[in-house]
């Protein structure tokens, strides 16, 4: 099978959001061919290059998704039309799509999911003014479907519309779809800041149509078209899937119609609302032409759910994580069992250096914190908890282990060891001796930290402490560890740890300091809870269930859709199974073979003789 793999800032790229499970799953798919479409996010990235690529991958074809180079394609007087017309129908459908009146009501499953996901300090009220309750009626759902259309079939016919885009004609085809009459409040009030704001990100949005991928040697050689994000990433897909009838899987481990609606919050509300729609529509016209759609977990699957998703389509995936580095830990004893095993002489003559960087900040009495340091981990609500934790058990230790995430992280770390300061001032054996903070700042590789599982194995309880989160890959790696976990109930953690672990709310520091005290003072419990997490981690969470799991949506996939091209006899009905598999696949075999046909079934022309006279 050929599989066109669509990616956004992810694999192929080094360090590529999405990289790793990409790669996981085209090595684990060693049988079939892969073909790479990939758009890159900047210039960083492109200058990092590519990971190593195994044999199956044939081919990779990149574009550039933060810069459009002008293609010097210049429109005549017939394509400019085509251009206002498609353009204006699609501009006209952001203007009418989600009326006001056809917006759910604020009830308290509404407010429980959506408005929770954007925090507390927004209410219901607001998230449905942004368009999250909103679903895009069949009208303006067809009307954006064939002006997507119509703009692909006339950059494909063109040469790009990159000029197009970028053009005053879009603008002011934007603006008459705002003025029109039955266009939304919001698109009204829109002033000629708000339009180019709008137009410049549409023609960053719709750059992917002018690429040259949709020929049959690019995407209409694959079989099936593999998107591995929704949004932009799915758009060639969308494509391939009009031009060619190649089926589209989509697989979405965070929605990215969420992401949008949590972000741009300073922008204008014309802005907002225009965009919204935009993204809103392109996720519906997703999620109706793809074959299957695949959340990576319950909390992304009720997301879909919500913008429009078909449950007939929807099949959860569980990202798969490498288990081998994790496999000394969950299978050694805990540090309490290795500690009353270890000679205490031999412990006396360890030098105090390595006891101190060692010892004091690993072991029964240890919490570990690991991941990305930024506001959304809320570790002041952690710090605020240990203090109770230290009031509780004196001899706890607290292990931060992870990289600010840009610059907010840096000032947002900074604020942290500050707070940490200020808690727990240093402490000292004697007034002669320094003192040290129960409380360690660390980054993978220092000491004592070499590893992740290294960073698990050194401590009795993993903690999470966000208040947003997604899939918490982090937790899945204390499990792989058998560590007891306990977590904040955000995201997919609760479909994650089941029962393994505790769950405390999120922004309450007294509820995980209990959660924490329970578990330091039963080792016992915390080594049933210990063995069952990584029992269930190898179970749900490893990458051979992950591989396995799209081989069979792979062929399932295919199986419904055999023949993209129907073949007819005379009759004019079709003939299922003419076309071979192998048909899709570029090559000398594809080609027609004359049949040999005996010399006397062939009709000869009687020779003209003429009549003498």
């Amino acid at each position: 099978m050929r599989i066109g793999l669509l990616t956004e800032g992810g694999y192929p790229y080094v360090g590529g959001e999405g990289g790793v499970w990409c790669d996981r799953l085209v090595r684990g798919l060693d049988r079939h061919e892969f073909d790479v479409y990939a758009f890159s996010t900047g210039q960083v990235q492109e200058d990092a290059g590519w990971i190593e690529l195994p044999p199956q991958v044939q081919r990779v074809r990149t574009a550039p998704l933060w810069v459009a180079e002008e293609d010097g394609v210049v429109h005549g007087r017939r394509a400019r039309r085509r251009f206002t017309e498609h353009y204006g129908e699609l501009a006209a459908a952001l203007c009418t799509a989600a009326e006001p009146g056809t917006a759910q009501k604020p009830g308290t499953a509404q407010r429980r999911g959506i408005a929770a996901e954007l925090g507390t300090a927004q209410k219901s009220g607001t998230a449905q003014r942004r368009g999250i309750a909103e679903k895009p009626g069949t009208a303006e759902a067809d009307r954006f479907a064939n002006a997507l259309h119509g703009l692909a079939e006339l950059a494909r016919d063109e040469g790009g519309l990159v000029a197009a885009l970028r053009s005053e004609q879009a603008v002011r085809a934007l603006e008459r779809a705002c003025r029109a009459p039955g266009a939304r409040r919001a698109a009204r009030e829109a002033r000629v800041p708000d339009l180019l704001t709008v137009a410049d990100h549409l023609e960053r949005a719709l750059r992917p149509l002018s690429l040259d991928w949709y020929e049959e040697d690019g995407l209409g050689a694959v079989d099936l078209c593999h998107a591995a994000s929704g949004g932009i990433a799915a758009l060639p897909g969308l494509l391939a899937r009009h031009f060619f009838g190649v089926p589209l899987v989509v697989t979405e481990y965070g929605v990215r119609l969420r992401t949008h609606y949590l972000t741009r919050p300073d922008a204008s509300p014309a802005v907002r609302s225009l965009l919204a729609a935009f993204h809103g529509l392109l996720t519906a016209e997703t999620y109706r032409a793809a074959s299957y759609l695949v959340p990576g977990n319950a909390h992304a699957r009720r997301w879909q759910e919500r913008c429009g998703a078909d449950r007939a389509k929807l099949r959860t995936i569980h990202p798969g994580l490498d288990t081998t580095p994790f496999a000394r830990v969950g299978e050694d004893r805990r540090p309490e069992d290795r500690e009353k095993d270890e000679d205490r002489e031999k412990q006396e003559r360890r030098e105090k250096q390595e006891r101190q960087e060692k010892q004091e900040h690993t072991g029964p009495h240890t919490l570990v914190w690991l991941g990305r340091v930024e506001p959304a981990k809320d570790l002041v609500s952690l710090l605020h908890a240990f203090a109770e934790v230290r009031a509780a058990e004196p001899g706890t230790r607290l292990r931060i282990v992870g990289r600010p995430s840009g610059p907010e992280g840096e000032a947002y770390l900074g604020h942290c060891r500050a707070l940490a300061a200020q808690l727990f001032p240093d402490e000292a054996d004697g007034p002669h001796a320094v003192g040290r903070n129960p409380v360690s700042f660390e980054e993978l590789g220092g000491p004592g930290a070499e590893t992740t599982a290294d960073v698990h194995a050194g401590g009795a309880v993993t903690v999470l402490s966000s208040v947003v989160e997604g899939f918490p890959v982090g937790l899945i790696e204390a499990m792989f560890c058998g560590r007891a976990t306990v977590s904040t109930d955000v995201g997919a953690v609760v479909e994650v740890i089941g029962g393994t672990g505790l769950v405390v709310p999120p922004r309450n520091p007294r509820a995980l300091a209990e959660a924490c005290v329970s578990l330091l003072r039963d080792p016992e419990r915390r080594a049933r809870l210990g063995a069952a997490a990584r029992a269930r981690a190898l179970e749900l969470f490893s990458v051979e269930q992950n591989v396995a799991a799209f081989r069979g949506l792979y062929l399932e996939t295919v199986a419904r859709t055999p023949v993209r091209r129907p073949v007819l006899d005379g009759a004019g009905d079709p003939q299922p199974f003419a076309a071979p598999a192998e048909a899709h696949v570029p090559g000398h075999w594809t080609e027609p073979t004359p049949r040999a046909v005996p010399t006397w079934a062939v009709e000869m022309p009687e020779p003209v003789t003429e009549t003498v006279r």
